[in-house]
This record gives C-alpha cells, structure tokens and sequence, in this order.
C-alpha cells in the first residue's frame, strides 16, 4: 500500500492506493492555514478507513515541490518523520509533474507545458509528455533540469497546451490552449510516486528533500515591495 499527501497546492490532501493504484481512502480539505492542524488526523482517519496501519505501508509519496514554501514544508516534515519512526521509504513526486498528470487525466492532453505561479513576477515551469499512462519530463536540453523559473509573460519555444494557474500569466500564442484550473491531489501524488517506485524505488528520509527552485524561498515584506 501507498500513503500519498499533498499540502502544496491550498489544501490538505492524502489518499491510500493499492500497488495496482487503486484508491482505497482518499480526503482533501481545501485552504492553507490549517494544514499543520489537518495532516496528521487525516492521516489517522485514511488509514482507519482502509483498515491499515502504517505497518501496512510500502512507501511514502509526497508533493516535493516546487511551489509554496510553507506546504512544502509540511508534508515533507512529515513524511520524513513517518519515514524515519516507521521505517518507511518516501518518494518525492514533483508538483509541475502532477499538474501535467492532472490535466492528461482531465483534458486528455498528451503534451503540456506546467506552469505554477511562483509570485514575485516568476512561474514556476516544465514541460511534460506522456509515456504510457504518465506524463513524463521533457528535457529540451540535454544534462538541464526540466524544472525552471520563468518571467511572467514569457513565450514558450513551442505552442503547446499550458496547465496550471500559472498558463494566464505567461505570453501565449493565439491558438496556443490555456487550462488554469488543474489542481492536483493527493491521488495523483501517489499515482505518479506508484510509477516512480516501480521504476527507481524510494529514498530514505535524509534523502527526501524539498525542492523550491529559488535559491531565496521567502522574502520579508520589505523585500517584496509591501510596507
């Protein structure tokens, strides 16, 4: 069994599935300020619900980023604690990569780019094609990472679909598609880490690292312009 948590998209999200990824449990609360609050009794309620205990649990999957810093925060503390009391090995699965596979299950789109707004005029950004059943990096150049900080309004090299709330704030071409409502949850976590584990296995906690992108993950108020 699979034990999936996202708290990097607004909300609070774990699902449980089978190796098959098959969902036997699965409960998101939408917001950000009780997320701290929420894990860990959602964790207890999923399980509950599945008839499983933590004994029961193959691997961890978790949205690592990059998107928010404080729900990158979270669920990754957690899943390293759990990881770390439980013997358990965690996945990290990115949150560009489950809004691709969002909008491929939604949309029946087989090529995208991901854009996830990262504030301070920046998105967050990856491109994405499917292989087999999941969407899969791109690399546009080789030995690059897939994952980057893009300007707002950027144009992209290619007039592919853009998914993510980020797609408004990049310069689109004017038959290029925008899908801004993909909000993955933890279901599509534990898909993609299912996928991963089968092929690359699992890290211990030391290893299951967030990944923020920007070197500065928060500001104060006085550097981002606010009084």
């Amino acid at each position: 069994m699979f034990l999936a948590m996202d708290t990097v998209f607004d909300q609070c999200s774990i699902a449980i599935l089978d190796t098959n990824g098959q969902v036997l449990s699965s409960h998101t609360e939408t917001g950000k300020r009780q997320q701290t609050q929420q894990i860990l009794p959602m964790i207890d309620a999923a399980l509950l619900e599945a008839d499983l205990s933590l004994a029961d649990v193959k691997a961890l999957a978790f949205n690592r980023g990059p998107g928010a810093f404080s729900g990158i925060r979270i669920n990754t503390a957690v899943v390293q604690a759990l990881s770390v009391a439980h013997d358990i090995p965690c996945i990290g699965v990115s949150s560009l990569q489950a809004i691709a596979q969002c909008a491929h299950q939604r949309y029946d789109l087989t090529e995208v780019y991901s854009a996830l707004d990262a504030r301070m005029q920046q998105v967050y950004f990856g491109h994405y094609r499917l292989q087999g059943d999941m969407m899969q990096p791109v690399y546009d150049e080789p030995h690059t990472d897939t994952e980057r900080l893009l300007d707002y309004d950027s144009q992209t090299e290619l007039s592919l679909p853009i998914v993510g709330n980020g797609a408004p704030l990049l310069a689109s071409y004017k038959e290029q598609q925008c899908y801004e409502d993909v909000w993955p949850d933890a279901v599509v976590i534990g898909q993609l880490g299912i996928a991963q584990f089968a092929t690359s296995g699992g890290t211990d906690a030391a290893h299951a690292l967030p990944k923020y992108l920007r070197n500065q993950a928060w500001k104060t108020l006085k550097e981002q312009g606010k009084a």
